[in-house]
């Protein structure tokens, strides 16, 4: 187990070099920079750039007077020392930007997720284990409207449901009132209000295609010869589902989630956008929007970061769940 540990690790490294180039190459290839947008607005203004002197110098002091590589370079020897550059467009830090939203982000997405996994594995099962029966047909018609409904209408109607029936603007993640304010029971109990909408718009897509993928692999495991053979022996069917069958099905679910690192903080954009709320989606989006190099490229190397901790974490759950995996 160790070595498969290791072996995992070793291939990580320069899979996160060549991310790395990727996302600064990506960052670098729309036409122009910053400082061409900025000098746009400025003649918009002022009507003319030439009396403005420090253009200049904000091109040096952002170094975007030197060759692609070198900043580069510069950008990545930065990130190993935890100085990730300075946003064009906030000039501000961009470690100063990202902690905070980073970790609202991840609380807001893990609640997701465990209430996903939590509800789609148990329903997969049920609805398994009673195939096209009313019970499987009810929960198959129900995970079809669920993967169907689009997450920024569904967030859009459980705001006005909310704001109807409770008369509570449920917008972002805490009220006027607690804006600013110091966090106390009541501002918990404000936040918690404000985060039922995400966490279930969220919950609702992801748990009906996880039930189908549960569904789908525990049937196609229900009719290998192993579980027939278990069957034969005499084991009880709780024994035979639970502890032969499901821990063979729930591999692929497993995998998922090494994708769902960098889905956590990302986050959905969109209803992120919708719902006012302060994650890294929309922080993303406006730094690509606007060229802020520093800030986007730091943003996209941490949802590599984290695909890749995300995929080592899979293997190594993978290796721990089906003992196959680590003698291959």
């Amino acid at each position: 187990m160790i070595t498969y540990i290791i072996r995992r690790c070793l291939i990580a490294i320069p899979m996160l070099l060549a991310m790395s180039v990727i996302a600064f190459t990506l960052i670098q290839l729309p036409p122009g920079d910053y400082l061409d947008r900025k000098i746009q607005n400025l003649k918009k203004q002022y009507g003319s750039a030439a009396h403005i002197p420090e253009i200049e110098q904000l091109r040096v002091r952002y170094g975007l007077d030197k060759p692609v590589y070198m900043r580069y370079f510069k950008w990545v020897g930065g990130c190993l020392h935890g100085d990730f550059g300075e946003s064009f467009d906030y000039n501000r830090e961009v470690n100063e930007l990202i902690w905070d939203r980073v970790a609202l982000t991840v609380f807001i997405s893990i609640c997701s997720m465990i209430m996903v996994y939590s509800i789609a594995i148990p329903l997969g099962i049920y609805s398994a284990t009673h195939q096209y029966k009313w019970q499987d047909n009810s929960l198959t018609f129900i995970a079809f409207m669920g993967m169907s409904l689009p997450g920024f209408l569904l967030a859009l109607a459980l705001m006005v449901f909310f704001f109807h029936i409770f008369q509570v603007p449920l917008y972002g993640l805490n009220s006027l009132r607690f804006q600013d304010a110091p966090w106390n029971w009541d501002r918990i109990v404000d936040f918690l209000k404000h985060l039922v909408i995400p966490v279930t718009v969220v919950a609702i897509n992801g748990t009906a295609g996880l039930m189908r993928v549960m569904r789908g692999n525990l049937l196609d495991v229900l009719g290998q010869p192993f579980v027939q053979t278990a069957r034969a022996k005499g084991l009880k069917e709780r024994v035979v589902i639970y502890k032969h069958a499901v821990r063979i099905a729930i591999n692929p679910l497993v995998s998922s989630l090494g994708m769902a690192l960098p889905g956590i903080l990302a986050g959905d954009a969109i209803i992120s956008i919708i719902l006012g709320l302060p994650t890294m989606g929309p922080l993303l989006l406006n730094a690509l929007l606007l060229e802020d190099i520093y800030l986007g490229g730091t943003l996209m190397m941490m949802y590599a970061v984290l695909l890749i901790i995300g995929n080592l974490l899979a293997d190594i759950a993978l290796a721990w769940v089906d003992p196959r995996i680590r003698y291959e």
